[in-house]
C-alpha cells in the first residue's frame, strides 16, 4: 500500500524490508483523508443523541441498508437545526475525519437540517410533471379490473387495519374470494424495497388477476415511500391491474397517479375489486324475471297468431276450399260450353252466308243458267278464236271438244 504524504518523515515508501509503523500509516491516512472535500448528503437520521461533548448520530440511506456515522463536537461551529430527532429526513454538509488512535473513520457535521416540507413538495411536483409528460398517467394506459378475480394480490402492513378492512369487506361481498397477501413495511426506509419485491412476486404469479397496495392513511412523511420514483415506475410497468388504496380522500401519493384505479380507502378498494354477491344475485334474478316475462309475452303472441290462423275458413273447414273450387270449375265448364255453342252457331251461320255468297259468284251457277265457257285443251279460258283452233266448250254438265272452222268478228 502506498499513500502520498506532504511530510518528509512520511515520504518513505513502505516495503517488506522497511515496513511502516502503524502510527506512520495512521498519520498518512489522516493526511490523505483531510485533503478530501465536503459533501452534501440526504438521509434518515438514526441513533441521534445530544451529549455534553457534542452531537452523535448516523445517517441512513433512504433506499438501501447503508449508513455513515456523523458527529459534531461542542463549540465546533457546526450549524445544526434545533429539535432534530431520530427518523427525521435531513440534509447535511459532511467532511470526512479519521482518528489515528483507533483507526476509525467518521464524518464531521458542518451543517445539518431537516428536509423542509416545501422542498419535498417541490421535488414531488417535478417528478409528477415528469411522469405526466412521459404518459404514465394517461387514461389510455389504465387496465380494466376483472369482473371476478381468481385471486387478489394484497400488499399491506402485517395485522394492519387496512388488511382487516379489505379482507372483511371482500368476504362480505363474495365469501369465496381468495387473497395472496404479502406483508411489508408501509413506511420508513425498508418500505420501498419490500413493496417492490412484493409487486414483482405478485405480477409473476399466474393465479393473481389484480393487485392492491393498501395502507390506512397517515402523515405526509409516512406516505413518502409511495411517491418513490422507483416504486412508481415499477407500478406503471406491471402487467396486471393495480389498485392504489394508500391514504384517505385528501392523500395523493404519486402511486395513485399511475395505478389503474385509485381507491379512496382500503374499504373502497375491496368494494371496487370484488363484486357484491347479493347484488349480483339480485341482478341475476331481475334478469331471469325479465327473460321469463319476455318469453311468456313471445309465446302468448305466437299462440294468438296460431289461433288467428286456425280460425280462418281455410283451416276451419279444409274441404270448403276444395268445394268452392269444384263449384267454380263447374261454372267455368258451363260457361265454356255456352261460349263454345255460341261460337259454333255463329260459325255455322257465317259459313252458310259465305257459302251462299260463294255460290252466287260461282261460274258453275252461271253455267247452270245456260251459259258456256270456252277454254283451250289445257283449261285456259279463250277470249278469241282463230280458224282451225281447237277448243273446249264447257257447260253446266259436260265438256265438248271442237275446232273452229270459220271465225266471224263482231
Amino acid at each position: 500500500m502506498e499513500l502520498d504524504s506532504a511530510t518528509d518523515s512520511q515520504s518513505k515508501v513502505s516495503s517488506e524490508n522497511s515496513p511502516w509503523q502503524v502510527s506512520q500509516l495512521s498519520r498518512s491516512i489522516k493526511d490523505w483523508i483531510e485533503k478530501l472535500g465536503k459533501v452534501w448528503v440526504e438521509g434518515e437520521l438514526q441513533a441521534y443523541s445530544e451529549k455534553p461533548a457534542g452531537v452523535f448520530a448516523s445517517i441512513r440511506d433512504l433506499d438501501v441498508e447503508m449508513s455513515v456515522e456523523v458527529h459534531a463536537f461542542m463549540n465546533s461551529g457546526a450549524e445544526i437545526e434545533i429539535g432534530l430527532s431520530q427518523g427525521d429526513r435531513v440534509v447535511a454538509l459532511l467532511q470526512p475525519a479519521f482518528w489515528p488512535k483507533n483507526g476509525k473513520l467518521t464524518m464531521r457535521v458542518l451543517k445539518m437540517h431537516k428536509v423542509g416540507l416545501g422542498e419535498l413538495l417541490e421535488r414531488l411536483e417535478r417528478l409528477k410533471q415528469q411522469l405526466i409528460a412521459e404518459g404514465l398517467a394517461d387514461s389510455a394506459r389504465k387496465k380494466p379490473l376483472p369482473f371476478l378475480p381468481n385471486r387478489i394480490g394484497l400488499i399491506t402492513g402485517a395485522n394492519s387495519d387496512a388488511e382487516k378492512d379489505i379482507l372483511q369487506n371482500a368476504k362480505l361481498r363474495w365469501p369465496a374470494v381468495q387473497f395472496e397477501i404479502h406483508h411489508t413495511h408501509v413506511q420508513g426506509d425498508k418500505a420501498v424495497n419490500e413493496i417492490l419485491f412484493a409487486l414483482g412476486e405478485l405480477d409473476a404469479n399466474p393465479e393473481v388477476d389484480v393487485i392492491i397496495v393498501a395502507r390506512g392513511g397517515g402523515s405526509f412523511q409516512d406516505l413518502l415511500p409511495f411517491s418513490d420514483e422507483r416504486l412508481v415506475r415499477a407500478a406503471a410497468n406491471l402487467s396486471k391491474p393495480l389498485v392504489s388504496a394508500i391514504g384517505h380522500e385528501n392523500d395523493q401519493p404519486l402511486l395513485d397517479l399511475v395505478s389503474d384505479l385509485r381507491a379512496s380507502t382500503p374499504t373502497d378498494a375491496a368494494k371496487r375489486v370484488v363484486p357484491d354477491v347479493v347484488e349480483e344475485l339480485r341482478g341475476l334474478s331481475i334478469a331471469k324475471s325479465r327473460l321469463r316475462m319476455r318469453m311468456a309475452n313471445l309465446l302468448d303472441a305466437q299462440w294468438q297468431l296460431v289461433s288467428a290462423i286456425r280460425s280462418r275458413p281455410v283451416l276451419a273447414s279444409p274441404f270448403g276450399f276444395i268445394d268452392a273450387q269444384q263449384e267454380l270449375v263447374v261454372q267455368l265448364k258451363r260457361r265454356v260450353r255456352e261460349i263454345f255453342d255460341f261460337r259454333l252457331q255463329s260459325g255455322s251461320l257465317e259459313v252458310s252466308q259465305l257459302k251462299a255468297r260463294a255460290r252466287s259468284l260461282s261460274p258453275q251457277l252461271t253455267l247452270e243458267r245456260g251459259y258456256a265457257v270456252l277454254t283451250d285443251p289445257a283449261g285456259n279460258r279463250v277470249a278469241t278464236l282463230a280458224a282451225g283452233q281447237e277448243f273446249v266448250v264447257k257447260t253446266s254438265n259436260q265438256e265438248i271438244s271442237a275446232q273452229a272452222t270459220k271465225v266471224k268478228e263482231l
